[in-house]
């Protein structure tokens, strides 16, 4: 399965979410996208769900000599959370990470500032929260981002990505009430493979999705 762009996965998404919305187990949804590639994939989920959108800013912390291999995640201004795996099989340290920590750090804050324009972020307690993102690789990421939401007292937490690798997939189980992922390939290599076209997306998208889905 390849989807052809995130719209189109979103919406695959969200038809499957739609017959659990029917069947009462998302009651009060809200919808979180991990910005920036969860985005357009959450607004189609909110459209159908007729629930609000939002975003739930997360960081990767990447390895210092190859940044794009993710070693752990940060949350809002929750600690770091690292993939102890990863670590030791790098010879890495929390203490040799703290430099790139404080620099992900400062960029999820003006992310969040400039995203939520002087708005406050969204009352979880009680509600069910959809956590988004366009796929699921090493699963750093989506772990921090649902600890962070699980902290503000949710009713219910549902991941919902459109591919992502089976291990990742499995361990997110153990974080999430449900996982809600279409494909999960044997040979998973990178999240954008299974994509027509997984064009970089803008600061500007993001507010352009958020407009639409307030």
């Amino acid at each position: 399965m390849q989807f052809r762009d995130r719209r189109q996965a979103g919406q695959m998404l969200a038809e499957e979410l739609r017959v659990l919305q029917e069947k009462g187990h998302l009651p009060h949804p809200v919808v979180l996208a991990l910005p920036r590639g969860g985005v357009p994939v959450a607004r189609e989920i909110a459209r159908e769900l007729q629930a609000p959108l939002d975003v739930l800013v997360v960081r990767k912390i990447g390895a210092p000599f190859h940044e794009e291999f993710g070693v752990g995640a940060i949350a809002g201004e929750d600690p770091p959370l690292y993939d102890e795996w990863s670590l030791g099989r790098l010879g890495l340290s929390e203490a040799s990470l703290s430099g790139v920590v404080e620099r992900e750090r400062k960029e999820l804050r003006r992310r969040e500032e400039h995203y939520r324009q002087g708005r406050s972020a969204p009352q979880l307690s009680g509600r069910t929260v959809i956590v988004v993102d366009d796929g699921l690789a090493t699963g750093s990421t989506a772990r921090a981002a649902l600890r962070a939401v699980r902290r503000r007292a949710p009713e219910r937490v549902v991941l919902a990505v459109p591919v992502g690798s089976p291990e990742a997939v499995d361990l997110m189980r153990n974080e999430a009430d449900e996982v809600l992922c279409l494909h999960q390939p044997r040979a998973f290599m990178a999240v954008g493979e299974w994509y027509e076209d997984f064009a970089q997306l803008t600061d500007d998208d993001v507010l352009e999705a958020l407009r639409d889905g307030r």
